[in-house]
């Protein structure tokens, strides 16, 4: 399958979407932030001396998907109707699972979004609590569903 962001001379372009439907789409995304013991006490004790870290990681990740065609060269600028982004704790790591879900009405999905939103709620974990750990990983960053247009509905497995 061709790569679409590529014309005929292999130039990168922006993809056009005028011709297809207007259809509801959504996309989730995953990530996770694994940390040292002493960084998930902090952020589950609520001692963070920056605040509130999930909180402030949730905005963050909301402002991120809303600003996705900024970071990204060849994002369409979408109507988002939907960003909801979820930090869970998670001894077993230790740190921080991430889920976001953005939502549209468009032409075009919302992958990039919802992974953005994820991206960056990890990275503002990392931000506020890296005077206790610098050591800190950030992985897992994929697609878990997307669904609506022309290609139909995708789940990780």
């Amino acid at each position: 399958m061709p790569l679409t962001h590529f014309d005929a001379q292999g130039q990168a372009h922006m993809v056009d979407v005028s011709d297809k439907a207007v259809t509801d789409r959504v996309a989730v995304a995953a990530a996770y932030i694994k940390m040292a013991q002493e960084a998930f006490d902090l952020i589950s004790q609520g001692r963070a001396k920056k605040g509130d870290v999930l909180g402030v990681a949730r905005l963050a990740g909301i402002m991120g998907a809303k600003k996705t065609p900024d970071l990204i060269p060849l994002c369409h600028p979408l109507p988002v109707t939907k960003v909801a982004v979820e930090l869970t704790l998670d001894p077993d790591l230790p740190g921080v699972r991430i889920e976001a879900t953005v939502k549209t009405s468009g032409q075009t999905g919302v992958e990039m979004e919802a992974l953005t939103a994820a991206s960056t709620a990890a990275l503002t974990v990392y931000d506020m609590t890296k005077a206790v750990d610098k050591t800190m990983e950030i992985g897992g960053i994929r697609v878990l569903l997307k669904d609506g247009g022309k290609s139909g509905r995708y789940e990780a497995k």
